[in-house]
């Protein structure tokens, strides 16, 4: 296969950036596409809502439903699941694509946000997967797809914010368990990480303004590594933490000048849990 054409995907998120950036580009190709997020209404420093973006998604081509509410409920993650199936018949893929981030060290931590990353990154990723795998097992091409990183254990990461290292991971092991666990039912649970900072609302407001953002890369890089995966044979294709710039090397794309945020921006940043921490 080399098209999501009449697939459904059911994501975490996706109101806006990396996200909102998958979803598009499964729509091109006519996708379905099942959003559950909580952005029912505009956010004073946050462009878009999941209104805004299933309007996007059904203009770029694809068919798509918004559900209102959060991946840490389990009833709303019930409920997306059930959108999905009596929307679109089923679900083809999923992808963990809603986390939260706090870079504090440990000392200045509170712990609200530490409870937060948890609930979102580890047990959302691992609820909304657990929650379509009877839908999943229908698919011929079933893909579990959580944007986490490989699992570096250097220490120097964990020592530099030890709460998020741990909320990441745990979205990493989810992917590690389920690749092994689903192996037999055909479900494939694959990571995709960013090699540069990603120009996203959270990097502008949270990780270094509009410095950063001219360093970073487009969220488009990040859609087209994942729909990359999402093309492959799911039984060649599992257990696995993809680079976004390796999986379109793969693909026999190697211009990445087109993903640059700011063509003048300079050196681009590397992101973090790869190489040793600075």
């Amino acid at each position: 296969m080399s098209t999501l054409a009449g697939r459904t995907i059911l994501m975490s998120g996706g109101s806006r950036g990396i996200g909102l950036a998958i979803a598009l580009r499964a729509a091109r190709d006519g996708a379905n596409v099942v959003l559950l997020a909580k952005t029912d209404q505009p956010h004073p420093r946050l462009p878009g809502t999941v209104h805004t973006a299933v309007d996007e998604i059904e203009e770029a081509g694809g068919k798509a439903r918004a559900v209102v509410g959060d991946v840490r409920d389990d009833a709303d993650v019930a409920r997306a699941v059930a959108t999905a199936v009596e929307a679109f018949g089923g679900i083809d893929v999923v992808v963990n694509n809603a986390s939260a981030i706090d870079l504090s060290t440990t000392r200045e931590l509170d712990m609200k946000k530490y409870d937060l990353m948890q609930d979102i990154n580890a047990r959302g990723s691992l609820l909304l997967a657990k929650a379509a795998i009877d839908q999943l097992e229908r698919s011929d091409r079933a893909h579990i797809l959580t944007l986490s990183p490989p699992l570096n254990l250097d220490p120097a990461w964990a020592g530099k914010h030890l709460a998020y290292t741990m909320a990441k991971y745990g979205m990493s092991l989810v992917t590690l368990g389920l690749a092994e666990e689903l192996r037999g039912a055909g479900i494939a649970a694959n990571s995709l990480w960013p090699r540069t900072t990603i120009a996203t609302a959270a990097v502008a407001n949270l990780l270094g303004g509009a410095e950063m953002v001219a360093r970073s890369r487009t969220p488009e890089i990040m859609a087209d590594a994942a729909h990359a995966i999402l093309v492959r044979d799911p039984a060649e294709c599992t257990g696995n933490f993809f680079i976004d710039d390796e999986v379109l090397a793969d693909a026999g794309v190697t211009d990445l000048e087109q993903y640059r945020a700011d063509p003048d921006g300079g050196q681009l940043e590397e992101d973090i849990f790869l190489g040793p921490a600075h």
